[in-house]
């Protein structure tokens, strides 16, 4: 298994819970919804202090999927993958109100929105043109329109979480 980036100290409860988010991802959601929920266990654990070294690492990895989930609209039966608050209830084996108010814990301490592209799967980004609308000189411009050299400084300063066009450039 591959380690999230974070401290040595954490790492271990990083790595569980990450067992059990990839686990649940990949037979239930998919590999997209595994990575994105690594990149949340990975921003967790480099918080200080890291809240994943107190509570049960189930609860974390269920609020990570939920969290995850509410950003990518897992709950709306047009989505591909979709699953209901019951069923990843089920799936993650801990209750739907404590699995609700942990993700709201997630999405709370790393101020997560459903406007941040970095937890976003990669066809919701696409649709979204807020994602890549910026200001340049004054002006709101889409970048993906915009020359390349503006697209790889706008990735640089994180405005905006992937090259348009390249596959696999995903921050």
């Amino acid at each position: 298994m591959d380690h999230v980036n974070v401290p040595h100290a954490v790492r271990t409860y990083a790595d569980q819970v990450v067992a059990v988010t990839d686990t649940v991802c990949r037979e239930h959601l998919d590999v997209e919804y595994a990575d994105l929920c690594r990149a949340v266990v990975g921003k967790l654990g480099r918080k200080r202090p890291s809240p994943l070294t107190r509570g049960d690492l189930r609860i974390w990895a269920a609020g990570v999927v939920y969290a995850v989930g509410q950003l990518n609209f897992v709950f709306d039966p047009s989505q591909s993958p979709h699953a209901t608050a019951d069923q990843l209830s089920e799936w993650l084996g801990v209750k739907k109100t404590t699995m609700a108010y942990k993700g709201r814990l997630i999405r709370d301490t790393l101020k997560l929105s459903h406007f941040d592209g970095q937890f976003m799967r990669r066809g919701l980004v696409e649709a979204s043109p807020l994602t890549w609308l910026l200001e340049v000189d004054g002006m709101p411009v889409d970048i993906r329109r915009g020359p390349v050299h503006l697209q790889v400084q706008a990735l640089q300063l994180g405005l905006i979480p992937y090259l348009p066009g390249v596959d696999g450039d995903r921050r």
